[in-house]
């Protein structure tokens, strides 16, 4: 068996075109999320939540933009608490630069038990919130 450290993820990076526009997005919901701003440098920030952090750059090695629907990442799942707190989080989204996909399905687009919303900034990265109570 292993020990719970070696079963958590460590961290994410995200490079993204414009670092105030990520800001923008992904500093009110980690935050909002119960993450803390762990590090940050003139080309970056990073968010903490546990053991696991979440590291968003304006790398000067970026060659093009993020394209979720090409091999590579599609979209970061996170735990969002309760179905009300999806709710909020999904109300309060727009004014931070998200947009809710998937809104004839919502808030059952990824099937009929699960409740999550599916939410997407203006560089393309897909956020999903997810109810239920987080894993031990």
């Amino acid at each position: 068996m292993t020990s719970r450290g070696n079963r958590l993820l460590h961290h994410v990076e995200l490079w993204v075109p414009d670092l105030a526009r990520a800001e923008a997005t992904f500093g009110w919901l980690f935050p909002a999320l119960g993450w803390t701003e762990y590090q940050r440098w003139n080309a970056g920030v990073s968010w903490k939540l546990n053991d696991t952090y979440v590291v968003v750059e304006q790398s000067p090695a970026l060659t093009g933009p993020h394209d979720r629907m090409k091999a590579g990442l599609n979209h970061l799942a996170l735990h969002a608490g309760t179905k009300e707190n999806v709710d909020r989080l999904t109300r309060e989204a727009h004014q931070h630069g998200w947009q809710l996909m998937f809104a004839d399905k919502h808030p059952h687009a990824g099937g009929e038990d699960h409740y999550a919303a599916f939410l997407e900034n203006e560089d393309g990265f897909e956020i999903e919130l997810v109810a239920g109570p987080a894993a031990d």
